[in-house]
């Protein structure tokens, strides 16, 4: 049986992704603003695992946040101005 915590966990991640996809599609956020949040979360996770005691907490946060920042890009790929209608 799951505990609150992982219940919270994954409520938050939901939350974030969906309001990160809207900012996006909203035109409030550029996809690489997104991409570039989502690099310096990484990042700090990756700094935390080598100073934390519990290094597994970190490096499973860092793979969660970069797999969040490729769901990002499939969902909205490059576009490509010379493309023709």
């Amino acid at each position: 049986m799951p505990d609150k915590n992982d219940a919270a966990g994954r409520a938050a991640l939901s939350i974030c992704e969906a309001l990160l996809l809207t900012l996006i599609e909203k035109g409030v956020l550029e996809i690489e603003d997104a991409r570039s949040a989502l690099e310096d979360a990484a990042s700090a996770h990756r700094i935390l695992s080598e100073i934390d005691g519990d290094q597994s907490i970190h490096k499973e946060a860092e793979n969660i946040i970069e797999a969040l920042s490729s769901q990002l890009e499939a969902a909205h790929p490059p576009s490509r101005k010379n493309d023709k209608i």
